[in-house]
């Protein structure tokens, strides 16, 4: 089956969070109910734009994968409404003073391979795309604090823990793009 799309977006060779980042900025010169094609090569980045269509109130139509190229199929909204952001958020610094304290669960959502090659000592991985079907693994009598690379997708992590009942829960921002903190990786 082939299916139309009414606007092509080339994100392939992109990392988290650019297909978002160019996502978002060609869809708010869209019309409303228009379809965008975003073709991308990061395997993540189905998770990513899922979760970013919600949080902006765009409708995620799916993802066709075609000899090695993420087909995301995007309808804007019909009306435009304001992307929702968590609204508790920490710096590096707050979090590196936050992870000395024993009720701290620090979770980090980006992809295994991202977390393997450097993460935080206290980190638990579980990847954006995973939360849903791995939610129990997470303590919720604890502060929960959420890293990504940059920010984008622990945020959107933040807001389905949020709505899964967790009332503790922190966005780390700028995340791992800026940590200057101990590290742990497959290489040391």
């Amino acid at each position: 089956m082939d299916i139309k799309a009414d606007h092509l977006l080339d994100a392939k060779g992109l990392a988290c969070p650019m297909p978002i980042v160019k996502t978002k900025k060609m869809i708010k010169d869209l019309n409303s109910g228009d379809v965008v094609e975003v073709q991308a090569t990061d395997k993540g980045s189905k998770a990513d734009l899922q979760a970013w269509t919600k949080s902006a109130g765009h409708q995620y139509l799916g993802t066709i994968e075609e000899e090695g190229t993420l087909k995301h199929y995007i309808r804007k909204a019909s009306d435009e409404s304001e992307e929702k952001l968590h609204p508790d958020t920490v710096n590096n610094e707050e979090l590196s003073q936050n992870l000395q304290n024993d009720n701290v669960l620090l979770l980090d959502v980006r992809e295994s391979a991202e977390f393997a090659f450097e993460h935080i000592p206290e980190a638990v991985s579980i990847p954006l795309g995973e939360l849903d079907e791995r939610i129990n693994e997470i303590d919720q009598t604890k502060d929960v604090y959420v890293v990504c690379r940059t920010g984008s997708r622990s945020d959107m992590a933040c807001q389905k823990l949020t709505e899964k009942g967790f009332d503790r829960v922190y966005n780390v921002v700028p995340g791992m793009s800026e940590w200057s903190g101990e590290t742990k990786s497959l290489r040391s």
